[in-house]
């Protein structure tokens, strides 16, 4: 796992520049740096040695040195696909899966991106044709940014990066802010910088002195309501997840693993042990926080595979120390201070000497996981008897770990999941409530702002998006659909995934999204994945010949951290009173004083009531302490 840079048109002084990039993500890759200046053109890269840790130094140029690469990733599938071009007559200098994707892009251009297997952002320049090829993998995995300033194309893996480039200015983008405080995360080719664009997953771009053409090369796409797959997918299943662990297990490092204490991660960790040779090391977060703690689980796993484990335990006081730099390596603002912890997470994994990690993440989307699909479910069932008293309680089944709600009457609880008036053919029924709680982060917007986005609808967009087959699917499956192709890369995998992680070094491998497995589960019946509510059916089905039953037979858990609570209270942290300070609020514009500090004085005598307080509180602290981070200039009141 590395860093990549580079740009297309003329520099100045390309060397320094690219030298620049490098080190602005050196994070990323504390293992070596390397740079090549062209005529009109320069790649630059950072490196996390773990494939052929001696050789592999990039940008790597193709035999014939027509083609250049600087690579962000790993090719899971490298020894096979060698395999097969050393049988066509390809001679290879090194083991590196980045020479693979030089000989294959050599043979088929971007053809080759559908043979891959894995995670990657990746730049090539072709010498001959004056042209830089960019592609990102298929579910998001490996970020990659880029803009055009003063006639120059610019790429890199974070934003930090292309902030070097000289006289470039920056700006909050306020339409990403609305999607942010809508549906969790930009809406990609949008970010949190106006004029910086994020190259969408499973997309590769053309970039040449006309500029920059995108083109998707794969899609996530689901059956006709009725038509889906049969009887034997139980038995697939174990062999595809096996398959993809073994994969991600190659390194020429040691492979360790994440270890939350639930379904998912206990299963790869499970597969893991089976396969290794050696004790799994697993690492995990501790919270001081019973609410949110699940160490107990955590402990009862590592026992079972008698693995090397190693907790962490997180306080809201670290959670709050880390903040800052979280936002910085986010480069967006947030609604949770789940990162956080992952961040911590991530610092002692690099402290245990290990450099790449398994993890859980994916089986929540791609096995309707998340209670939220459930959620949908009862809103359905509740719709066919809207006037039903009995069914709105069913509610409070979903949600145990939240006692406020289960003391609401059945009036209550239909009006807050909008159980009996919902429109059942709205292509977001399946999210309608989660964008509803989340955007009453708005209301705390200052006039200039709101005036400014009058008119325009986050959620709206995100609906404009969807393909032309959406409304043919099963509605389990659009709910999939909304969650895996938007909230997924744009949150879970980017906010909490790969910054958190590269933060420090460290290259999480995600078997649960290798694209086989995610195209098998989509063509699964929903009762497959969502039997009544068994959530992830067919994955507890293979869970329990695995895993203690504790573990099997667990109901899902959401992975959450203190939010508010973390930064007020007892202990005084000047950067959050100065952040949403009166005099900083008025300065940045984006909000209105008063509010924001009615809002942390609520929050302050805990008294936050729930979510909406939660996601507003952190919302508007990440918002201000991204504007401090990275701001050269108040935003801009125009929506573009």
């Amino acid at each position: 796992m590395c860093g990549v840079a580079g740009y297309l048109g003329y520099v100045a002084d390309g060397a320094k520049l690219l030298a620049d990039m490098a080190g602005a993500i050196a994070h990323r890759g504390p293992d070596g740096e390397g740079i090549c200046v062209f005529a009109q053109a320069g790649l630059a890269h950072r490196r996390l040695a773990i494939v052929d840790p001696g050789n592999g130094q990039q940008p790597m140029s193709s035999e014939n040195g027509r083609f250049v690469i600087s690579f962000n990733g790993e090719i899971f599938n490298h020894v096979e696909l060698r395999r097969d071009l050393e049988a066509q007559g390809h001679r290879f200098r090194t083991s590196t899966d980045t020479e693979v994707i030089l000989h294959l892009f050599e043979r088929f251009g971007e053809r080759c991106l559908s043979l891959l297997n894995g995670d990657f952002a990746l730049a090539i320049w072709d010498c001959v044709r004056e042209r830089m090829f960019l592609a990102r993998d298929r579910m998001g995995v490996r970020p990659l940014f880029y803009t055009r300033h003063r006639g120059t194309v610019y790429f890199a893996s974070e934003v930090k990066a292309l902030l070097t480039v000289p006289g470039l200015q920056v700006t909050l983008d306020i339409k990403a802010l609305d999607q942010i405080l809508t549906v969790w995360a930009p809406i990609a080719p949008r970010t949190a910088f106006q004029n910086i664009f994020e190259l969408e997953p499973a997309t590769y771009a053309m970039v040449d002195r006309n500029g920059v053409t995108t083109t998707p090369y794969w899609k996530l796409d689901f059956p006709d309501h009725g038509d889906s797959a049969g009887a034997t997918a139980g038995e697939e299943l174990g062999d595809l997840l096996t398959d993809a662990v073994r994969l991600r297990l190659r390194a020429d490092v040691q492979v360790g693993c994440y270890l939350s204490g639930g379904l998912d991660s206990s299963v790869v960790a499970a597969i893991a042990s089976k396969l290794g040779t050696e004790p799994l090391r697993t690492f995990a977060v501790a919270f001081e926080s019973l609410e949110h703690d699940e160490s107990h689980f955590q402990n009862v796993m590592a026992n079972h595979l008698q693995t090397r484990h190693v907790q962490t335990l997180v306080t809201g006081g670290d959670i709050a120390a880390d903040f800052p730099d979280v936002v910085r390596h986010m480069e967006r603002p947030v609604i949770r201070s789940a990162p956080a912890p992952l961040y911590a997470l991530a610092r002692m994994v690099k402290s245990n000497g290990i450099k790449a990690v398994l993890t859980g993440e994916g089986a929540d989307e791609i096995f309707a996981g998340y209670d939220l699909f459930k959620e949908a479910k009862l809103r359905r069932f509740c719709a066919r008897q809207p006037a039903s008293r009995s069914r709105p309680l069913l509610f409070r089944k979903l949600y145990p770990y939240l006692p406020n709600l289960n003391r609401q009457t059945p009036e209550y609880l239909s009006a807050f999941f909008s159980a009996g008036s919902a429109d059942l053919g709205d292509p977001l029924f399946s999210h309608r409530p989660r964008f509803k709680s989340t955007s009453a982060t708005k209301m705390f917007l200052s006039k200039d702002i709101g005036n400014a986005l009058a008119g325009y609808d986050a959620a709206e967009e995100m609906a404009s998006l969807l393909p032309a087959d959406f409304r043919r699917w099963h509605p389990l499956n659009q709910a999939q659909y909304l969650e895996t192709r938007f909230l997924l890369p744009g949150y879970i995998l980017s906010s909490q995934g790969d910054r958190m992680a590269m933060a420090h070094g460290i290259e999480g491998r995600f078997p649960f999204l290798d694209h086989r497995l995610v195209e098998f589960a989509a063509r699964l019946r929903p009762e497959q994945k969502l039997k009544g509510l068994d959530e992830k059916h067919i994955l507890r089905g293979m869970a329990r010949e695995l895993l203690p039953n504790e573990i099997a037979e667990r109901r899902k858990q959401p992975y959450r951290a203190p939010d508010s609570e973390a930064f007020v209270g007892k202990t005084k942290h000047e950067f959050v009173d100065f952040a949403l300070g009166t005099e900083s609020v008025k300065r940045f514009g984006i909000f209105d004083p008063m509010t924001v500090e009615k809002l942390h004085r609520k929050c302050a005598t805990s008294a936050a009531s729930g979510f909406r307080d939660n996601a507003a509180f952190v919302g508007i602290l990440s918002t201000q302490l991204w504007q401090q981070t990275f701001s050269t200039g108040l935003p801009s009141r125009q929506v573009a």
